[in-house]
């Protein structure tokens, strides 16, 4: 996390008084300041460029309201200092009229490492704009990019002042927005809280990843609370955890192939970093960071959650089977490394059991479980089944791509213990864990969404009915999207959409911003809460379950909820967004299909319809 100074960071005042009004505009992804008075409206507009992300733009636009003809001015108050405490900056040469300063950070990321460099240019920002006697309106742009070097720079300016001489600037942003929009859509019908919060989600989350055109290595992964904005030690440093992996990666992938693969590119790249975390434990293969940055060392400032939090390789290596399975993109493993990964977090595992004679089981001891009210403890079940499943896919993937697997890779899926409690027939946290005592978030429950762990129904049942009363009701947002799904696999609907309600505690007005906890303490813009909430609907009340062979799904409405549309879901390649209308139902074209009855989409490309809806509030 660096604090970069924003040139653009200003407030607009007019000398009578005035009206505020803020609005977000989700659909175009501007956000809006209107000043209204007696004699003008003042509107200031500001917006991250979505194609081009260098780019930041501020916009002016004054109107004339009386029929004086007096000249009307505003003041641009800015609150811009060129200084960081994070970079030492200096004043650069003007480059076409801009401002320029540049600089490099003060601390590298690790010892030894480099000092990234920081350039920002500019167009100045006055102290007073004035709509002159004759014009009835005025408009102003201001354009501020940053990089990581000059060329960079040089080039993204001259970007933005093409379009902005062209008129193109903010069309070009709005058409970005727009394609995305068009790609995807979660939209119910009958509850409007619902329906908001879920535009909310994607809104946000997809603000945090890259431009569709453009998913080249400067991506740098997705904090919880995306570009963070807080001091040090609040908002996770800007640091990537499992959240990305977890939490916000299923629901982009489903729609958004190209972004899941630059999360998974964003993991290739830290592979160097990767291997010296495993060499300094003492183990082989990779050790992916628990809190990442650049070059994928371990970042976090206290040593126990990268020493112990190891499920965090497990959960990479699921992002990657489930972009497999839901792409057969193997070109993502062969020339794109990923296969790198899933051998490296193998051989990892391998190295870091221990067997036991005594049960014949490989064991994990010493780790802290994602429930982070315990640590040291042995044979977390959640760390233990991605580790089983990451050394399966590995098995599964050099079969594919025809690289002998070493025989300790299916031995130690094989007999990895996975901790079981006949006597209650339900999942303990970890070896030793007592019933009943508290846990902070979504642990063991994870084990049938989204691990996929074989157990038969009275389990499941068992494990939400054995943690749900027991976990923090303050821990974190993204829990009890966990429950729902798995009350909704169980087909109680409005069990599930009580659970589901309570991370409506964790949006905050007007604009549908999440905060980590549910009084709005914690992670401002808390993207791995909204990925939680996201996967509840899109997963839990469609069924949607990206398997090996299929797509499949075992849809379940609550009674508030009447209609459900997905639209954009990319399967195997296949994206069909050509509208379908059936003005009347004809009994020819459906099958009844009863609550809980799973159906299975068949290996061959299909269509993606999309539902015309004349109660639709999705953007587009």
């Amino acid at each position: 996390l660096t604090d970069v100074p924003c040139p653009l960071a200003v407030k607009v005042e007019l000398e009578e008084p005035v009206q505020h009004t803020y609005s977000l505009d989700t659909h175009k992804g501007i956000f809006i300041h209107t000043l209204s008075s007696a004699s003008a409206t003042a509107t200031q507009s500001l917006y991250s460029h979505r194609h081009y992300p260098n780019l930041m733009v501020m916009e002016i636009l004054l109107e004339r309201q009386a029929t004086s003809q007096e000249p009307v001015t505003v003041k641009l108050v800015s609150s811009f200092t060129p200084q960081s405490k994070d970079i030492r900056f200096e004043t650069g040469p003007d480059y076409r009229g801009g401002s320029h300063i540049q600089g490099q950070t003060t601390t590298a990321e690790y010892p030894g490492g480099s000092c990234p460099t920081v350039h920002l240019i500019w167009t100045p920002v006055p102290v007073t704009l004035m709509l002159p006697p004759e014009h009835s309106e005025a408009r102003w742009g201001f354009i501020l990019v940053a990089a990581s070097s000059l060329d960079l720079a040089e080039a993204s300016f001259d970007e933005g002042l093409n379009l902005m001489a062209t008129g193109s600037l903010r069309p070009s942003h709005e058409k970005a927005w727009q394609e995305l929009w068009l790609q995807s859509k979660v939209e119910v019908t009958g509850s409007e809280s619902l329906c908001k919060a879920l535009i909310g989600c994607m809104f946000y989350l997809l603000s945090a990843f890259p431009s569709i055109h453009d998913t080249s290595s400067s991506f740098g992964g997705v904090s919880p609370g995306g570009l963070s904005n807080g001091g040090e030690g609040q908002d996770y440093w800007g640091h990537v955890f499992w959240d990305q992996d977890i939490w916000m990666y299923p629901g982009i992938a489903l729609f958004y192939p190209k972004l899941a693969r630059a999360v998974l590119e964003y993991r290739v790249g830290t592979i160097d970093g990767a291997k010296d975390n495993a060499q300094k434990q003492g183990y082989k293969g990779l050790k992916f960071p628990w809190e990442s940055a650049v070059s994928g060392r371990e970042v976090c400032p206290e040593d126990i959650y990268g020493q112990q939090e190891i499920h965090i390789n497990g959960d990479v290596t699921l992002a990657f089977q489930h972009y497999l399975y839901l792409t057969e993109d193997l070109s993502m493993f062969r020339e794109g490394l990923g296969s790198e990964v899933i051998y490296g977090v193998a051989d990892y595992w391998v190295s870091r059991v221990t067997w036991k004679p005594e049960d014949q089981k490989y064991h994990l001891d010493g780790v802290m479980p994602p429930d982070e009210y315990y640590y040291n403890v042995n044979d977390s079940v959640y760390t233990n089944t991605v580790a089983k499943l990451g050394l399966q896919f590995a098995v599964e993937l050099a079969e594919l791509l025809q690289h002998p697997a070493p025989k300790e890779w299916q031995a130690v899926a094989e007999y990895i213990k996975i901790p079981f409690d006949e006597e209650h027939q339900y999942h303990p946290e970890y070896d030793g864990y007592i019933k009943g005592h508290p846990v902070k978030q979504a642990d063991t429950v994870m084990l049938g969404y989204p691990l996929g762990l074989p157990m038969s129904p009275e389990v499941r049942r068992n494990d939400l009915e054995a943690y749900e009363p027991v976990t923090d009701p303050h821990g974190p947002a993204m829990t009890w999207g966990m429950f729902a799904i798995g009350w909704l696999e169980l087909g109680e609907a409005e069990k599930a959409q009580l659970l589901l309600e309570k991370c409506f505690n964790n949006i905050q007005g007007p604009f549908q911003v999440w905060s980590e906890s549910s009084d709005g303490s914690g992670a401002v813009n808390f993207l791995t809460g909204m990925g939680g909430f996201l996967q509840a609907v899109l997963f839990g009340y469609t069924g949607f379950r990206v398997q090996k062979d299929c797509l499949a799904f075992s849809s379940l409405l609550p009674n508030d909820v009447c209609e459900l549309c997905v639209r954009g879901v990319n399967y195997l390649g296949k994206k069909d967004l050509k509208p379908v209308c059936i003005p009347e139902p004809d009994p020819n074209l459906y099958t009844s299909i009863f609550s809980g009855q799973p159906v299975t989409f068949p290996r061959e490309p299909g269509y993606v319809c999309k539902l015309i809806s004349a109660a639709s509030c999705w953007p587009f």
